[in-house]
């Protein structure tokens, strides 16, 4: 894959990661990401989606109209692709931190307490 050229439709993190490499080396952006700098864009592209849900009725959130769910899938890839910029430039492995982060929150939320619950683990 050239740098120059990322494959437009990545079909793995891996592939996605190395596209955004490409992407960013052929803007000569690399320099300005840094995990401080990423995080950041992170959080706002993070807070752009909400605006999205902002004052919305929990019912309207979940039948977003044509344009709605357009906008927010903007917003969503914008989260995912900061997200895995962030991680490779920290060299975390997503799927191995999401993969742990699971079974750490199975010990956290064992089913027999936490079924039909919205409590935090720690006031059960």
């Amino acid at each position: 894959m050239s740098t120059n050229t990322p494959d437009p439709h990545p079909t793995s993190l891996e592939e996605l990661r190395n596209a955004l490499r490409g992407f960013a080396a052929a803007r000569d952006w690399d320099q300005f990401h840094s995990p401080k700098n990423l995080a950041i864009a992170l959080s706002v592209e993070a807070a752009e989606l909400l605006q999205h849900f902002q004052w919305t009725p929990e019912a309207e959130s979940t039948t977003l109209n044509r344009d709605q769910q357009a906008q927010v899938r903007e917003e969503v890839a914008d989260v995912f692709l900061y997200l895995v910029r962030l991680a490779d430039k920290l060299g975390i492995d997503l799927m191995s931190a999401a993969a742990d982060k699971i079974e750490l929150n199975s010990a956290k939320y064992p089913i027999e307490k936490v079924r039909g619950s919205s409590k935090k683990y720690t006031e059960y």
